[in-house]
């Protein structure tokens, strides 16, 4: 099994990858934290990002309902910054990076995916009181080693 256990490590796995891997991973590590959100229009979302078989149209279709959904969390959210709904936002930030084409963004979709799916179970964490927030990079080390070895 790869063994990746820092963000160095695991950085440097994530730009090796092509288009469709970058983007089949990321939609792992949002499937990570999907129940975070409670938009239904993610986990449609995510079988699409995760599907190594869908079409052009099905990932730009998906795309736009990625980017809606995070405008619609966003909202939610309000002045107050609720922190559950911000989980939500950023769960759909990170399907939105996951299906945003190679070269949209300052870096890879993956890369992307995962910084918002920590910053999703951040947020979790400051409205559980639970101290359990850097738990994801550990479980984004091991989803990208389980799927390198695969």
């Amino acid at each position: 099994m790869t063994g990746i256990s820092n963000d160095t490590e695991f950085r440097k796995a994530l730009d090796a990858l092509d288009a469709t891997q970058q983007r089949l991973v990321a939609a792992r590590f949002v499937a990570n934290v999907v129940a975070l959100c409670s938009d239904r229009r993610i986990a449609a979302v995510l079988k699409v990002a995760g599907d190594s078989e869908a079409s052009a149209g099905e990932l730009a279709d998906a795309l736009k309902t990625a980017r809606a959904t995070t405008f619609d969390c966003h909202t939610r959210c309000g002045s107050e910054g609720d922190w559950a709904e911000q989980a939500g936002y950023f769960v759909a930030r990170a399907a939105t990076a996951a299906l945003t084409p190679v070269g949209q963004m300052s870096s890879g979709p993956a890369w992307q995916a995962a910084m918002s799916s920590r910053m999703a179970q951040t947020s979790r964490s400051i409205a559980s009181g639970d101290d359990t927030a850097g738990q994801e990079s550990s479980q984004q080390y091991r989803i990208l080693s389980e799927f390198l070895d695969f």
